[in-house]
């Protein structure tokens, strides 16, 4: 029998549920997910291994006009990700008029591959503002198939898939059929703690914050892990830790636990916070967390 597999890469503005939709295909919490915008930095690869398919969907970040150093390769990814695409997946929302970067919305929708709008969270509205949606969709991009989606509460996310697969060309797998990501278990760990900070800080501090993992040792019972989190200033590494260190002590409980129940094993997990002044905005600096 043929094997059918390749990329189904999804594109969107920020918030758009583009990691939500992505856990939804795999029926696996791989990408974070919280409500504020640009929680995806970079490219994370899921992949889905049926018989005889392999769907490797593509996250990305959600679509902006950047302004500095790592919003920048923020922007290169969704390039890189029009590049290998042999299936394009554009979520957007309701009463979304408008792309944050023409240039870019542009170049999805005029992909030489199939194209499929898929407009997010109509579960939030009535069925006639959904209709009109559709339409507004389907004589904007003439050429896209347009889908109803809802990938919080699952509406079309099994359709969607179905149809997917028929669109797949015929290929070898391009993963090993038992491989969920591409990311290592180090990209995990940093990814869910940052997740953490996401949720509890506010205004500018989560986006000030890179996390990375100094050690991870594997062990028969326990995974033991140490994690530095970075911000820019000084006041931003006493928020982080807060008084008395309650502050870092939920961030890493509530990391431990979603750790525990990815990795399926007991977690001994120890942070650190350091300051790295503008580390946003230096393209070195940039480069030395891994962003590319």
């Amino acid at each position: 029998m043929s094997f059918k597999a390749g990329y189904v890469n999804i594109f969107g503005n920020p918030n758009a549920g583009k990691s939500t939709l992505l856990n939804a295909m795999l029926g696996e919490q791989l990408a974070i997910v919280t409500p504020k915008a640009q929680t995806t930095r970079t490219r994370m690869l899921g992949i889905l291994n049926e018989p005889g398919v392999q769907l490797i969907f593509s996250d990305t970040p959600g679509i902006i006009e950047p302004k500095y150093a790592l919003q920048k390769t923020m922007m290169n990814t969704i390039k890189e990700a029009l590049e290998d695409a042999d299936i394009a997946l554009y979520l957007a929302v309701p009463g979304e008029r408008e792309p944050n970067n023409k240039n870019l919305f542009n170049q999805i929708v005029q992909l030489k591959v199939p194209l499929i709008i898929g407009i997010n969270k109509i579960d939030t509205i009535s069925q006639e503002l959904a209709l009109t949606e559709y339409q507004y969709w389907k004589t904007s991009v003439p050429g896209a198939e347009v889908w109803l989606l809802s990938a919080l509460h699952g509406f079309n996310v099994i359709e969607l898939k179905n149809r997917l697969v028929e669109l797949l060309p015929e290929h070898p797998p391009y993963f090993d059929t038992d491989q969920l990501t591409d990311k290592s278990e180090r990209f995990i760990v940093s990814e869910i703690i940052r997740e953490k900070i996401l949720l509890h800080y506010k205004e500018e501090i989560p986006y000030a914050v890179e996390v990375y993992v100094e050690e991870f040792k594997e062990e028969e019972q326990i995974i033991r892990i140490r994690a530095v989190i970075v911000t820019e200033r000084d006041t931003q590494k006493s928020i982080i830790i807060g008084k008395g260190g309650k502050a870092l002590k939920k961030t890493g409980t509530e990391a431990r636990l979603s750790l525990e129940n990815f990795f399926r094993k007991k977690i001994f997990l120890k942070l650190y916070v350091k300051v790295d002044p503008d580390w946003r905005r230096d393209e070195k600096k940039v480069k030395k967390y891994g962003y590319r």
